[in-house]
């Protein structure tokens, strides 16, 4: 096994071990998408133009991505975190591979959402969300939803790295929770004003809600939208291509060189 792969399995353990021994984290972060779908589903859709059930079909896709965009904040406090209390220093000090503790923090990530979304799903199918589409799809949808997250932790990982305060990345990962509202995450976006509705569409999380949609067979795609949401599975890989070949480097280098 290569230094890069033995390294990072031990930086996703330790990752895991460190949401096991703070379950209380674990569980709000799973509980906000729960209630956001109770609330937004059933006070939402019944002033909306869609009926209740349609709604709820709608904005399933959007609370999966907006859950994953979540990353971003995530990845961002505990590399701040980490930065913060020396253990990022201590690890320097350590014949450890530079890319595994930023690719350690990722992947372990990635395996707390694959299992945490599971309840997501499971309470939007008892509220009347189905997955319309074939079984290979919904899949795809699936990997695409993960593939996203990734792409955000990566982004998370380098701003914590580079802000390297807890203080500073809690206020500054909270005004991430904009983001999913400048999308078509909980909302259509073909009410919205012309230069609002540009910037909407070229969110990315707009991309992906659009692909998952499309992937679960619960909306069609709109033909006159920006080039990501009208061809959302490509948009939504471009997006997801450029966000991991960006930051992913950035944070590994930020890491390997510390304060400099």
């Amino acid at each position: 096994m290569s230094t890069l792969a033995y390294d990072g399995l031990a930086m996703v353990g330790r990752q895991l071990r460190r949401v096991r021994n703070s379950p209380g984290l674990a569980i709000l972060t799973q509980v906000m998408p729960i209630n956001m779908l109770l609330f937004f589903g059933y006070v939402f859709g019944s002033a909306l133009a869609m009926p209740g059930r349609e709604y709820r079909s709608f904005l399933v896709p959007g609370l999966l991505v907006s859950t994953a965009a979540g990353g971003l904040m995530t990845g961002m406090f505990q590399a701040a975190a980490d930065s913060h209390r020396g253990v990022m220093d201590r690890f320097r000090t350590m014949p450890v591979s530079r890319a595994a503790v930023p690719l350690g923090q990722a992947v372990a990530d990635l395996v707390v959402t694959a299992i945490g979304t599971v309840p997501l799903l499971l309470v939007g199918l008892a509220a009347g969300w189905r997955v319309e589409g074939s079984v290979p799809r919904a899949v795809g949808a699936v990997g695409l939803l993960l593939l996203f997250r990734f792409a955000c932790t990566s982004i998370g990982i380098f701003l914590g790295l580079l802000t390297r305060s807890e203080d500073a990345a809690g206020q500054l990962g909270a005004s991430t929770f904009v983001l999913p509202l400048l999308s078509n995450a909980y909302i259509p976006t073909d009410g919205l004003p012309g230069r609002l509705r540009t910037v909407a569409e070229w969110n990315p999380i707009s991309a992906v809600t659009t692909a998952l949609r499309d992937l679960f067979g619960n909306a069609p795609v709109p033909g006159d939208a920006a080039w990501p949401v009208a061809h959302p599975i490509a948009g939504s890989l471009l997006w997801c291509a450029v966000l991991i070949g960006v930051f992913l480097p950035l944070a590994v280098r930020r890491y390997a060189h510390g304060e400099r």
